[in-house]
């Protein structure tokens, strides 16, 4: 792998995992921790990367590597500048309800597309899977965790409509009731760390109703 790629390898890991040490790098992406370093190194050069201290239970802090803000642009933004003047638009010559009715259009579109989906699929794990596998295809980096048989979690790692929920937070209202619609009153879906209000990323967590 070459030094472009080893590179891309660990923005795409930190990305993905959030803050890791060099160590943690290296075994994952099978480089040496050497090599690892010397790459976060680079990357810091260019403003891609930062570290912070983090404290141990036993020993010494940990120097733990995260991406900088600079980092993101490297992930697909859909188009934002011009995402943002189209809200504008909308809102400028259609109001606040006009612009509420190109979400609520975007809902149902997505929401229809999604239950096409899931509607024959029983399990819940099998259907979470379905629905991380989507969210990849729409540039989330969504991947899912087992919390029980009966809960499982949603991870989405990117936001690639992130300016346009920054501009209008329905957006994100819009993503929890869609998710709700596709899995229907046997489930409960609940957001559970919301990138908006600071969390690195977003998390739904989807289980069983009782």
């Amino acid at each position: 792998m070459d030094k472009t790629k080893n590179s891309d390898a660990i923005i795409a890991r930190l990305k993905q995992q959030g803050p890791m040490t060099s160590g943690e790098l290296a075994k994952e992406l099978d480089m040496t921790s050497m090599g690892a370093r010397q790459h976060l190194l680079r990357l810091e050069e260019k403003l891609l990367v930062s570290n912070f201290l983090q404290k141990a239970n036993v020993g010494r802090p940990k120097q733990m590597w995260q991406l900088t803000e600079k980092a993101q642009t490297k992930f697909p933004d859909r188009h934002a500048d011009l995402t943002l003047h189209l809200i504008d638009s909308v809102q400028s010559i259609f109001g606040e309800q006009g612009l509420e009715k190109l979400i609520s259009a975007r809902e149902e579109k997505i929401q229809q597309q999604y239950s096409n989906e899931l509607e024959y699929i029983n399990e819940l794990a099998d259907k979470v899977e379905k629905l991380a596998e989507l969210r990849c295809q729409e540039g989330y980096m969504a991947s899912t965790e087992k919390v029980s048989d009966n809960e499982y979690l949603l991870i989405e790692n990117h936001c690639p409509i992130c300016s346009a929920a920054q501009k209008c937070q329905n957006f994100c209202r819009s993503e929890l009731t869609i998710f709700q619609q596709c899995f229907g009153d046997s489930y409960h879906v609940e957001r559970c760390e919301y990138l908006l209000s600071g969390d690195r990323r977003c998390v739904y967590k989807i289980s069983t109703v009782s």
